[in-house]
């Protein structure tokens, strides 16, 4: 039954998706795709969060599974980073096509860093 639980977790990620960006997009704008950002930084802090409750054993495998493999896998979305940058390219916005591929990168680690070694504190 966890494929159930995964299905519905996808389904809640992906709708989640769909309103922080267009959240997001309403209020930053500009040629950066901020609501991609938002979604996909947050996610990796949310899957550093869990991670770190995975490995103390404060939750188990199959809630991990649940939420970063259903809600998380839906709800970050590496293809649409990935369109949002072969679109810039195209329109001719080569550096802030750049900044989309290196910037996420880096801070969506820094924020899974951030969010496992929070974990680790507040459970430790």
């Amino acid at each position: 039954m966890i494929w159930l639980a995964i299905a519905v977790a996808g389904a809640l990620g992906a709708t989640t998706r769909y309103l922080v960006d267009n959240l997001v997009s309403a209020r930053l704008t500009g040629v950066f795709p901020w609501g991609t950002f938002a979604i996909n930084v947050s996610g990796s802090f949310l899957a550093g969060i869990v991670t770190g409750l995975l490995v103390t054993g404060r939750v188990s495998t199959a809630t991990a599974t649940v939420v970063a493999g259903g809600f998380l896998g839906a709800y970050t979305t590496f293809s649409t980073a990935m369109y949002e940058t072969a679109r810039l390219l195209e329109d001719g916005a080569t550096r802030v096509a750049a900044s989309n591929l290196l910037l996420p990168l880096v801070v969506s680690v820094a924020a899974a860093a951030l969010g496992w070694g929070l974990a680790l504190v507040l459970v430790g």
